[in-house]
């Protein structure tokens, strides 16, 4: 098979043509920006997309077409690694270079990456790609199919799925079945089998009620969600909103509920403690949610998760009696309260590593079994394949608990952070301890938090280290910062750049609502003074405290 790289020009240059000079730059979540901007991106990605499956030995790569938390009017697009894992760091600077050259420049800097990798381009090459919902994905995912062509490459198109579908998908198909059957209809039965074979008749339990109001986000997640619901006889009541009638994470979704802690939009209020669920626009986040009996909302996010699903972990393994390491993986925006509990009542190992899915992920393989979430609800479970062989040589031997756990390692989509597999395994949970709400959230109480955006001229001042605890510039920041927070009871706060737009993000939290506040914006104006913030210097919420030091 010879290819002629004059193809990718022609193609480039007639029909995805670069229509923004402005630099772009693949991050955690892959490239983010303006719909109308990415039909070159998409186009270059399907070629690097091809170039990585031929360098891999043809191994399936994935391409996932979404803007996850983003606005209506935002894409994005992100590659897959073989084995569901986020793309290799080495070649997120490839993916950069590539995105950015012009479109004259873009026939070398192929071939370029094709020496310096020695890619036999002659080989085999395998792309799976999927699409969110938002009304510019199709032509974008044309965009991304046409790359791969262009290098004649074998591209599979599974249309609107989910991120966690796609990335099952990638690795059902490189094992080879082993995972699961690489189709939407085997992501279902894999995941309800399981699902519905732990919860077997019992479908509730002491306070653990069978209803559940699942908002959408106005995303593929609704639409999925809808599909599960047909599957599943039943086993699991649960009520969709914001089902796509709506804009995406339009005052819905995972993100409104964490940041601003209130309900979504067109959700009606349900009774005390009805049981709550928001996934985001591409369903890998999720968090729950419920309004007590006194009318107070109550956020239970991707920290009470974890330690939920920790919790319950050790539990099984102690049950199976196996010998299992179970370690669990935060980033610095996991409340403080949480890491107490984890560390001083589980007793479970915690690790701090920087935002971003792919470093929890990296971390989590070092124990036999790794739970991950960040407090947005991104995060799933892995386990080691000497877990997972210690565990099935056991459920041969006729232990009955850990045929369970057999089970509950099928619920869990391994690969990514999955909102309805966790929220599978969240019901699971709370079945199986027979607790409701109510019952979860008294594990422990949150310190009150708050997160805030300011906005900057560059975000590449604010530099960080210890897992984006400590800021290392602005030199004298992180000194004032210290200050500041030196002032309040159990306060913390941290600073980091955004990823993909000039804001820096601020974190605060202490013991009262009020001081959290109050430290949060104390720490907010630092960062405009020191950091080179843009517009007008922040103001308190109340407009009547001014912040102090």
């Amino acid at each position: 098979m010879s290819i002629n790289l004059r193809t990718v020009y022609a193609f480039a240059r007639e029909m995805y043509p670069k229509k923004s000079n402005d630099p772009i730059q693949y991050g955690t979540a892959g490239f983010r920006g303006k719909a109308e901007n990415l039909d070159s991106t998409m186009f270059r990605m399907g070629v690097l997309a091809t170039l990585r499956s031929r360098i891999l030995g043809g191994s399936v790569i994935g391409v996932m077409i979404t803007a996850s938390h983003n606005p209506e009017p935002d894409n994005g697009v992100k590659l897959i690694d073989p084995k569901g894992e986020m793309l290799d760091p080495s070649w997120e600077v490839i993916a950069t270079e590539l995105a950015n050259v012009t479109d004259q420049e873009l026939e070398a800097q192929v071939g370029k990456i094709i020496r310096e990798n020695n890619i036999d381009v002659s080989s085999s090459s395998n792309v799976y790609v999927g699409m969110d919902n938002r009304y510019h994905s199709p032509r974008l995912l044309k965009a991304v199919a046409d790359g791969v062509i262009a290098l004649k490459g074998n591209v599979k198109e599974f249309g609107i799925v989910t991120t966690p579908m796609v990335h099952y998908f990638v690795v059902a198909a490189n094992t080879k079945c082993a995972y699961g059957q690489p189709t939407e209809e085997g992501y279902y039965s894999k995941l309800i089998t399981a699902f519905n074979s732990l919860r077997e008749d019992k479908l509730e339990n002491g306070n653990y009620k069978n209803r559940l109001l699942f908002d959408g986000a106005n995303g593929v997640g609704a639409r999925k969600m809808l599909q599960f619901i047909k599957r599943m006889n039943n086993t699991l009541n649960v009520e969709v909103f914001n089902k796509g009638d709506g804009k995406i994470n339009h005052e819905c979704g995972a993100d409104h509920v964490k940041v601003l802690q209130k309900p979504p939009i067109y959700m009606p209020i349900a009774e005390p403690f009805t049981r709550c669920v928001s996934v985001d626009g591409d369903a890998d986040r999720v968090v729950y949610f419920f309004t007590d009996d006194k009318g107070v909302f109550h956020l239970l996010d991707g920290d009470r998760i974890a330690t939920l699903v920790a919790d319950f972990l050790m539990d099984t393994v102690k049950r199976c009696s196996l010998e299992l390491k179970l370690g669990l993986v935060q980033t610095a925006y996991a409340n403080g309260a949480s890491t107490d509990y984890i560390v001083n009542k589980l007793k479970v190992p915690v690790a701090c590593v920087p935002t971003g899915v792919k470093h929890l992920h990296h971390k989590a393989l070092e124990f036999d079994i790794g739970v991950y979430f960040e407090a947005n609800g991104h995060g799933t479970v892995i386990f080691s394949d000497d877990a997972k062989n210690l565990i099935k040589k056991a459920a041969e031997d006729g232990n009955e608990e850990a045929k369970k756990f057999l089970l509950i390692i099928d619920v869990i989509n391994e690969t990514v952070g999955d909102a309805i597999s966790d929220m599978l395994l969240v019901e699971t949970i709370l079945n199986h301890k027979g607790w409701d709400v109510a019952d979860w959230l008294a594990c422990y109480d949150d310190l009150p938090n708050l997160q805030l955006k300011i906005k900057v001229q560059d975000r590449n001042v604010i530099t960080t280290s210890d897992a984006e605890r400590v800021c290392v510039t602005p030199v004298g920041l992180q000194e004032a910062i210290n200050q500041a927070v030196s002032n309040y009871k159990r306060g913390r706060s941290f600073v980091r750049p955004s990823g993909t737009e000039d804001v820096v993000r601020v974190y605060a939290e202490a013991a009262t609502k009020e001081d959290c506040e109050s430290l949060a914006y104390d720490v907010g104006i630092l960062v405009h003074k020191m950091a080179g913030g843009v517009g007008p210097e922040l103001v308190h919420p109340n407009n009547t405290v001014k912040a102090h030091f």
